[in-house]
């Protein structure tokens, strides 16, 4: 069995605390009286989180194309706070404080129509949880998020404390049986989520990496994604859930590719290797449009100097 990467398991652990503290202020205090809190908790993290402000610095100063300012900053960490509390919102089902536009659901809608299921492959960009929203006036769209075991329980487990009701369909990957797991939910007609932009571990034979140009500097980016929806000729569906300020959010599906459609080995491949550089390249077009909106809060173009070893 893979265990998480040390940057996941550190990074989600951060984030089931913040859940956990945004749950209790969004259920005891209401969202409008919440959001004042996100304030004093953003100049927390401002001052103290060191790592993240230096991440977010560094990634602010390539998207803006000039070094970012502190207050900048603190925007790029409010979002991510803003976000992370609506996501108690999304999960309990009160959506009536949200205006979320929809772009490109006709694509899914037609997917699920024909059948045969597909990948939605999205980035940690926004809010994910605001395609829940989406999700609940289409009754026949089934999403299951394939993630780490560990992390999936620790983030699952607080959001069933806050909605009992609520079922995040998961599908450990990093073990025995995760893929065949992931085709059956396929063959069912389901959809399967994943997340692109970061690397998931140590990489096998057939599942290799790739440094392409974002934001103006080289970056390492997985195949593993895309390479198992080759393996298993499917649809690969970009989403994101762009947060846009206040109560308003923009659930978006783009095209990116479809591996059913190549018939031989090499076609693949080519096929595989342009479909991640148009991934990078529709990520790089949605950071720059919505710099606040990317919440990737460590090293990410590894420029650290490696930790001395005792």
């Amino acid at each position: 069995m893979t265990s998480a990467p040390e940057w996941a398991q550190r990074a989600e652990q951060g984030h089931a605390l913040a859940l956990r503290l945004m749950a209790w202020i969004a259920v005891t205090l209401g969202r409008p009286a919440a959001r004042l809190l996100l304030h004093p908790i953003t100049l927390y993290y401002l001052a103290f989180a060191a790592p993240a402000r230096r991440a977010s610095r560094r990634y602010l100063a390539r998207a803006f194309g000039r070094p970012a300012r502190w207050r900048e900053v603190y925007r790029h960490l409010h979002a991510f706070a803003a976000t992370v509390l609506d996501r108690v919102y999304f999960v309990r089902g009160e959506l009536q404080s949200f205006d979320i536009a929809l772009t490109g659901g006709e694509l899914v809608d037609a997917q699920v129509a024909a059948g045969g299921g597909a990948f939605l492959l999205g980035a940690h960009i926004g809010s994910f949880e605001s395609l829940h929203a989406i999700g609940a006036s289409r009754p026949g769209l089934r999403v299951a998020m394939a993630m780490y075991p560990d992390n999936a329980r620790k983030i699952h487990a607080v959001l069933r404390a806050l909605a009992p009701a609520f079922e995040l369909g998961i599908i450990p990957i990093g073990q025995a049986g995760s893929t065949l797991a992931i085709r059956e939910w396929l063959a069912g007609g389901g959809l399967v989520g994943l997340l692109g932009d970061r690397q998931i571990g140590p990489e096998g034979p057939r599942t290799g990496s790739i440094e392409l140009p974002f934001l103006g500097h080289p970056a390492t980016f997985s195949e593993g994604p895309l390479r198992l929806a080759l393996l298993l000729r499917k649809r690969v569906i970009f989403m994101v859930g762009l947060y846009l300020g206040g109560r308003r959010y923009e659930v978006r599906f783009l095209s990116l590719a479809d591996f059913s459609l190549a018939a031989d080995a090499a076609a693949r491949e080519t096929l595989l290797r342009e479909a991640l550089v148009r991934y990078v390249s529709m990520l790089e077009a949605l950071v720059r449009e919505a710099p606040y909106n990317w919440f990737n809060f460590y090293d990410y173009w590894c420029e650290d100097p490696p930790a001395a070893t005792p």
